[in-house]
């Protein structure tokens, strides 16, 4: 998986027809992390592993993530207004590896819609996650696309069948200690994306 260009420069552009120009640009902790963390801190982000988090913690565990050269987050921008935080990260390299059979290709994604603002837009989390997958698999080397969401939220695991993606089975991430960082274990449910013209093997 390609590294990402330094902070502040964009890595992917899309005009999408009747949405607006998305783009992606890395994450830089400092600048973004009292963003991040009044998104993550709020109720509606239990799933993401983050409420009660402190502004620092939250910018620690992206230097974490921004010292890595396997793992990637992106600030996503809608019309240049914060509207997503994304992540990337070779399945090979992370905790996943320890509960599934990793192929060649693999890419882990995590996917964080800000809080919205104003009326909801129908379609708003189907285009993002359109934008995402095709920016994953124009990564030399994608093959497939894996999503590990928390197996008790079914909303995101129902936009990831929504969106193409076929479900495996459920499994309980390990715990991990890190530099700066503590990962819970974690109860997930596994699910899959091929890259287009990929024939789909046994899971």
């Amino acid at each position: 998986m390609t590294a990402p260009v330094s902070a502040g420069t964009p890595v992917h552009t899309r005009d999408v027809d009747g949405f607006g120009t998305v783009t992606l640009t890395p994450l830089d902790p400092a600048v973004d992390a009292p963003l991040l963390h009044g998104w993550v801190s709020q109720e509606r982000a239990r799933f993401w592993g983050m409420n009660g988090a402190s502004r620092e913690l939250v910018q620690e565990i992206y230097e974490d993530v921004d010292r890595r050269t396997t793992h990637h987050a992106y600030l996503v921008r809608l019309d240049g207004a914060p509207a997503a935080l994304f992540q990337t990260y070779d399945c090979a390299e992370d905790r996943v590896c320890e509960v599934y059979e990793v192929r060649p290709g693999d890419i882990g994604a995590h996917l964080f819609i800000a809080p919205c603002e104003g009326e909801p837009r129908p379609g708003f989390s189907g285009a993002l996650m359109e934008v995402f997958i095709g920016y994953v698999f124009s990564l030399p080397g994608t093959r497939r696309v894996v999503a590990e969401p928390d197996a008790a939220n079914a909303k995101a695991i129902a936009r990831l069948e929504r969106s193409g993606f076929v479900l495996g089975p459920e499994v309980v991430l390990p715990e991990i200690d890190l530099p700066e960082v503590q990962l819970p274990a974690k109860r997930a449910r596994l699910a899959f994306l091929d890259a287009p013209g990929t024939a789909a093997a046994s899971r």
